[in-house]
């Protein structure tokens, strides 16, 4: 059997590509005995976890490196199994590899300067350097022989192996037969490819990207690791790293806006239990309780449960999200950091170490859980709850049960919620945890047993809102019997806005508008605030409210303490829009360029630019603190709190 497949071209393409593979390993443990100082307390189960999931990413880079190879491979022609054209497409496989071989390996030595794998960045930082040429032979040839040394026997381990496989022209008794299967297995195989490329075959799955390494590691700077040289660069090449700016000195600085929290000192700390619920695409605009002016006053909305458990709670009824989507959504809400330009997960500072709300009461004793319907692996959001120091996962796989699988995103949310409430049951208290519904969510599809059950509104949207808002009403009666519920402080808001029907919520702030409550079974919290807030609040508003004893780092600040120079944070297609007080700034290039009063001008069409010179100064004073703190402690890596 194994003889007949001697030759063929299909099975030398899989060999020729784990001839990479084994390389990158290789690489990937060079990389980890060079720099072995700087990963401390590595086990060994931890090292070859490590290199488990490196695969993930190696097939990743391997698969993007080589697509022309492939491709010259598996086109469904004669052409392919002749000298000539082979003999090209070796040097083809033999250049591109060895460059992306000298990228890992170079890492090997550059690493222990910038803590960091190469990113794309690096082409533009070089770029003005006259004795570019002259340092690398120094580097090659002098500083770094050895490395270079390994390099030049990988090249040609690289290059002996790949001629040990031969290729073989097939005979065959039917060229249309041979064209249809040579078809047949083109499709197949890039097919292939592109889940390989994306990290997953689901279309839940988003194309996996730097901060995906968190899942295989214990702590962030181990995902330099994981991932591969080739893979960073690729990954960045949209990506552009921050730049530090210096509109005040650094005393200055703090001083307008500080992100390190001091501890509460006045008070023990309270260890209350903490149930963040983070509900898909939940629209401020669709909460009838938020929206008491709207039609008239006639307007009820589309989740009754959501707006009795408000009259009954601490709402906030000027809260915005930090940015549009779901993967910013959640490190704004349990981590503080809010979507800036780009989401905090996919971006160059994805590896950074952070603090985060179930992280932080962790360290302090409570058991720490997440929870999201979809399956595992989905939004990358098992890699970042790792990261983010939070111990228990459970999504689809340990729901364990597709007969409530909504045939698209995860498992129905009544379901869902109703085995959370129950295994929460199950946790030592005090506890953190925190989940994260699916069903609001296009195709915007119901339980076919509850199909015409919830008002269809306006929006396709609706009535799943008044789908979640049952199961939501269903939770609540569930959790209500069970003993941690009275210790226990719920957080409900929205993972982003979206869709919108009233003209309200069609301007730049109403776009990122989202409910926050937080309720106290106790009836402690009761109440409105309308005074602007965001999701990054959430975060030290809650540690606040516990009295946690030290210090820690936030970009949101306390809901409960007004301050009149509190401020929102927003970006919108690289502009930074501020809102603070009754005002909405926006502004582009660092320079103001619309005021408007949103209270008094809800649809922002009165531009108080050259009307309100103090408040400008007021609000851009203010955000440019943000942007000299965020972009400093961005770049520094210096998210936690001494």
């Amino acid at each position: 059997m194994f003889k007949s497949l001697k030759g063929n071209i299909y099975v030398a393409l899989v060999l020729r590509l784990l001839i990479i593979f084994f390389l990158y390993t290789v690489s990937r443990i060079l990389f980890l005995a060079f720099n072995l100082d700087s990963f401390t307390g590595l086990s060994t189960k931890g090292i070859l976890t490590i290199l488990l999931g490196g695969l993930k990413f190696d097939l990743s880079a391997i698969l993007y490196i080589n697509i022309l190879f492939i491709l010259s491979q598996v086109i469904p022609f004669k052409i392919v199994y002749q000298k000539l054209y082979q003999k090209v497409f070796a040097w083809v496989f033999f250049i591109t590899n060895a460059i992306c071989l000298a990228t890992n390996m170079g890492d090997i030595v550059y690493y222990p300067f910038t803590l960091k794998r190469t990113t794309f960045s690096a082409f533009s930082q070089f770029s003005n350097e006259d004795n570019l040429g002259k340092l690398f032979l120094k580097f090659m040839f002098i500083d770094y022989w050895y490395i270079t040394l390994i390099f030049i026997v990988m090249l040609f381990f690289m290059v002996w192996s790949y001629k040990k496989i031969p290729v073989i022209n097939p005979q065959t008794k039917s060229k249309l037969l041979y064209h249809f299967t040579a078809l047949a297995l083109m499709l197949l195989i890039a097919w292939c490819c592109i889940a390989g490329m994306r990290g997953g075959f689901r279309h839940s799955t988003r194309p996996i990207t730097l901060s995906n390494a968190g899942e295989f590691v214990e702590d962030p700077a181990q995902i330099n690791i994981v991932i591969n040289t080739p893979f960073s660069i690729i990954r960045t090449i949209r990506t552009k790293p921050l730049k530090k700016q210096e509109f005040f000195s650094q005393a200055e600085a703090n001083s307008i806006y500080n992100p390190i929290k001091q501890p509460d000192t006045t008070s023990s700390f309270n260890k209350k239990n903490i149930v963040v619920l983070v509900l898909e695409s939940f629209s401020r605009e669709y909460i009838g309780g938020f929206n008491k002016k709207l039609d008239g006053g006639t307007y009820k909305g589309y989740a009754p449960f959501l707006d009795s458990l408000k009259s009954v709670s601490l709402s906030f009824n000027n809260a915005y999200a930090n940015g549009r989507k779901s993967i910013e959504g959640l490190p704004s809400v349990i981590a503080s950091i809010p979507g800036i330009n780009e989401p905090f997960v996919l971006g160059y500072y994805s590896g950074n170490k952070i603090n985060s709300l179930g992280g932080l009461l962790g360290k302090e004793g409570y058991h720490t859980s997440f929870f999201h319907g979809a399956p595992n692996g989905s939004m990358g959001f098992s890699s970042f709850i790792n990261l983010a120091g939070i111990a228990h996962y459970y999504g689809k796989t340990e729901y364990n049960n597709d007969a409530d699988f909504d045939g698209m995103w995860g498992i129905w949310d009544e379901p869902f919620l109703q085995f959370w409430a129950n295994k929460m049951n199950t946790f030592k208290e005090p506890f953190f945890s925190n989940i994260f519904t699916v069903s609001s969510h296009h195709p915007f599809k119901v339980p076919e047993k509850y199909e015409g059950k919830f008002p269809k509104g306006t929006l396709p949207i609706h009535q799943t809102v008044g789908y979640t808002d049952m199961a939501l009403r269903k939770f609540f009666e569930t959790a209500s019997k069970m003993p941690w519920y009275k210790n226990t402080i719920f957080i409900l808001t929205a993972d982003h806005s979206t869709v919108a029907w009233h003209n309200e919520y069609k301007t730049s702030i109403g776009a990122f508008a989202v409910p926050i409550i937080i309720f106290d079974p106790s009836g402690d919290l009761k109440g409105q605030i309308d005074a602007p807030v965001q999701q990054i609040d959430i975060f030290p508003t809650i540690m606040n409210y516990l009295h946690y004893p030290k210090p820690y780092f936030a970009f949101g600040n306390n809901m409960l303490a007004q301050d009149s120079n509190h401020f929102v944070i927003n970006t919108i297609d690289g502009d930074y829009q501020i809102i603070m007080g009754d005002y909405v700034m926006l502004s582009r290039d660092n320079k103001p360029e619309k005021l408007f009063n949103y209270r008094n001008d809800v649809l922002l069409k009165q531009n108080l630019i050259n009307k309100e010179p103090e408040q400008v100064e007021k609000m851009n004073k203010s955000l440019k603190a943000f942007i000299q703190q965020y972009n400093q402690r961005m770049v520094d890596n210096q998210l936690t709190a001494k």
